[in-house]
C-alpha cells in the first residue's frame, strides 16, 4: 500500500512553503510506515497553476520540506517528491504574470467552462497559453533537474515525475494537445522525447531505482485525448524499461480527477501494460481493499496507491489489515486551506479511547 499524491492546497502562502500543518498531515499518515508520494509539487514559479500547492524551487521551500520528511522518517516511513509543471492548466495570477505554456496552442482549452484553476480570487478559467520553443523546452527540463536536487536536499527518498492528468508532460505525450511538427511532436518517439529527457536528468541526480513516473493511460481529465492511447502508452512503458525506475505509477482511466467515473472498467491500464513494463508496477484509481488485494495476489500489480481513503484515514494500512471500518471523506474540504478535513480525521484507536 502506497499513499498516492494528493493535492490539498495547504502550503503557506504567498511563497508556497510547507508549514507545520503539512508536516502534521504527512506525519499522521506515516504511522504505518511504507511509502508516501508527496502532493504534486511545482518545479518553478512559472510552473504553478494551483493555489496552495507547494514548491521545490526556493531555499525556504526546501527547509519546509525538510521538516516534513524528517517527521515521516521518524515514523519509519519513506517519501518521494512528485515533481509538477501544470503547463496550460494555469493562470497568470499563479505564474508571476508569465503566460502559461504548452506543447501547442489550443484556444478551445482555456475557453471551455469546465476547465478551471485555483487562484487567490477563486476558481477561474485558465489564461491563454502559448507554445514553447525548443530552447525553452530545454530550459524547463533543467528546471526539473534543479527541483530533483532540491528534493534530495530536502531529505526525500526519491522523486516521481507527474506525467498524467493533462498537465505539462501529458500535454506533450498525447496528440489531442500536441500538434507540433518538430522533434517534440508527431511520432510516438517525438512525443515521448520530453519525458525521456526529464527522466534522464532525474536519474543523473538520484541514480537508478530512485526515480518513478506517473502516467494516466486513456485519461480524459483536463481535456486530454489521443488518437491511439494503447499504442502511445505501450510505447512509453516499453521505453521506460531502459531507466531501471523505482516503479511505474498508473492512474486507471476509470478515474477523472477526484471522481470514479466508470467503476466497472477495473484495472484496465495495469492489464495492458503489465506484460510490457518489466519493473515494479503501481496503480491508483478507485481501488478498495478487496480489489487491491486481488490485484496484488494475482500479480497484476506490485503495489496499490490509495488516495481518497488516505485523506480520511491516517491509519489506513492498519484499518485495512485489521478489516476495520473506514472514515468517510468530505469532498468539500479536499481543496480548502485549513486543518478542517485535513488533520482532524481520527485514527481508529483514538476513536475507541475518546
Amino acid at each position: 500500500m502506497i499513499m498516492a499524491p494528493l493535492t490539498r492546497s495547504r502550503s503557506v502562502q504567498p511563497d508556497s512553503v510547507p508549514g507545520d500543518l503539512m508536516r502534521r498531515y504527512y506525519e499522521q499518515r506515516a504511522s504505518d510506515g511504507g511509502l508516501i508520494i508527496s502532493e504534486a509539487t511545482n518545479i518553478s514559479l512559472t510552473s504553478r497553476g494551483w493555489l496552495g500547492a507547494p514548491g521545490l524551487y526556493s531555499d525556504q521551500q526546501v527547509l519546509g520540506w525538510k521538516s516534513v520528511t524528517a517527521a515521516v522518517h521518524a515514523k519509519g516511513g519513506h517519501m518521494f517528491a512528485q515533481l509538477w509543471h501544470t503547463g496550460r492548466s494555469s493562470h497568470v495570477a499563479m505564474t508571476g504574470g508569465a503566460e502559461p505554456v504548452s506543447a501547442s496552442v489550443d484556444a478551445a482549452y482555456w475557453q471551455h467552462p469546465s476547465h478551471l484553476v485555483s487562484i487567490p480570487g477563486g476558481w477561474v478559467q485558465p489564461s491563454p497559453h502559448r507554445a514553447l520553443s525548443v530552447v525553452e523546452i530545454a530550459a524547463i527540463v533543467q528546471d526539473y533537474r534543479r527541483a530533483a536536487q532540491r528534493a534530495m536536499d530536502a531529505g526525500f527518498d526519491g522523486v516521481e515525475v507527474h506525467a498524467a492528468n493533462g498537465y505539462f508532460i501529458d500535454q506533450f505525450l498525447q496528440n489531442g494537445s500536441n500538434k507540433r511538427a518538430d522533434e517534440y511532436g508527431g511520432s510516438l518517439q517525438n512525443r515521448y522525447r520530453i519525458l525521456s529527457e526529464v527522466v534522464q536528468e532525474l536519474v543523473s541526480v538520484w541514480g537508478a531505482g530512485r526515480v518513478a513516473v506517473r502516467l494516466g493511460p486513456g485519461g480524459t481529465f483536463n481535456g486530454m485525448s489521443d488518437s491511439d492511447p494503447l499504442a502511445l502508452f505501450s510505447y512509453i512503458a516499453e521505453q521506460l524499461n531502459t531507466f531501471d525506475l523505482a516503479y511505474l505509477h498508473l492512474i486507471e482511466p476509470r478515474v477523472a480527477g477526484g471522481y470514479t467515473t466508470r467503476p466497472e472498467d477495473g484495472a484496465v491500464a495495469a492489464k495492458q501494460l503489465r506484460p510490457i513494463f518489466k519493473g515494479s508496477l503501481v496503480a491508483a484509481g478507485g481501488f478498495e481493499a478487496d480489489t487491491a488485494d486481488a490485484a496484488i495476489t494475482g500479480r497484476l500489480l506490485d503495489a496499490v496507491a490509495f488516495g481518497r481513503h488516505f485523506v480520511s484515514n491516517p491509519d489506513l494500512v492498519s484499518r485495512m489489515r485489521e478489516h476495520l471500518p473506514l472514515n468517510d471523506y468530505d469532498r468539500d474540504t479536499f481543496y480548502t486551506f485549513d486543518a478542517r478535513g485535513y488533520t482532524d480525521y481520527p485514527a481508529y484507536k483514538a476513536m475507541l479511547s475518546a
